[in-house]
């Protein structure tokens, strides 16, 4: 009972915002900026994905917005939502300087929350990133902490007052598309505040299935950025999540070992 209860809950907000901290989103998927081979081709791949948050790396962007050589003079800010990043920041510390840093240099309260812990394998450091956003939150940043994709360190997260869970599907930039379904679905189902799949979606497919475990957006970057075609990569990641947030909303047949006919035999004519 409870199971159909949910289910009807689910199919009556088919067409709801994603809303993170009070703010309503249309588009379930968020890009990035990096890897583009030129700033031309970003803005394009943007446009086509038809996403309305894009992220920022604060490290590796001129914040000068009046230089036409930083991508931010090509991003309109009516159009997009500016989303800065700490993207290579190793350290508590650091990811609390360079959110503050955006925000000086005019951004908004948000932040995308990175502290990696390996650089080999830019794997999140759980223990910092619970540091760093019970610091930010503190000072009324809404954060939207990357992490694992592992239960307790996103429960803790979201004690520590994350406006958003940002579990990987698999490692930054590796492609490899969704590893561990179960492990996303169940941060999904244990918490309040949104989760967003980041990292490691490598085409389509790979979004579609993330998508369907009811997961709340996306976000990516080389799998855009780093397609022979970003462009129309973009336009297929677009239709991608939106059709396994449906095909999630809709509700899957069930899996069975044996075959079953469409039509019954019963009723057939002779």
């Amino acid at each position: 009972m409870v199971t159909a209860v949910t289910s009807l809950a689910e199919l009556s907000a088919s067409g709801a915002p994603l809303t993170i901290a009070g703010r309503e989103f249309r588009s379930r998927l968020m890009v990035g900026t990096g890897k583009y081979a030129s700033t031309a081709l970003m803005r394009d791949a943007i446009a086509a994905s038809g996403a309305e948050v894009v992220t920022v790396a604060v490290r590796r962007v001129d914040l000068d917005r009046s230089n036409d050589e930083s991508i931010l003079a090509h991003l309109d800010t009516s159009r997009y939502f500016l989303l800065a990043n700490t993207a290579g920041c190793y350290s508590v510390a650091d990811a609390c300087r360079y959110a503050r840093i955006a925000r000086a240099a005019g951004f908004n309260e948000w932040v995308k929350l990175e502290v990696i812990a390996d650089e080999a394998t830019l794997l999140p450091d759980p223990v910092g990133v619970v540091e760093a956003t019970r610091a930010l939150a503190a000072e009324g940043f809404q954060v939207l902490a990357y992490t694992n994709d592992d239960l307790i360190t996103a429960l803790r997260l979201e004690d520590a007052g994350a406006a958003g869970v940002m579990p990987l599907a698999s490692p930054i930039g590796s492609g490899l598309g969704l590893l561990n379904p179960y492990a996303i679905r169940t941060i999904k189902h244990r918490l309040s505040v949104p989760v967003i799949v980041d990292a490691g979606v490598g085409t389509a497919s790979d979004a579609c299935v993330t998508m369907e475990q009811g997961v709340d957006g996306v976000l990516m970057n080389t799998g855009i950025a780093a397609a022979q075609d970003p462009v129309r990569m973009a336009t297929a990641m677009r239709h991608a999540v939106d059709a396994g947030r449906e095909a999630f909303l809709a509700g899957r047949m069930p899996r069975r070992e044996v075959a079953v006919p469409s039509s019954p035999r019963a009723g057939m004519l002779g």
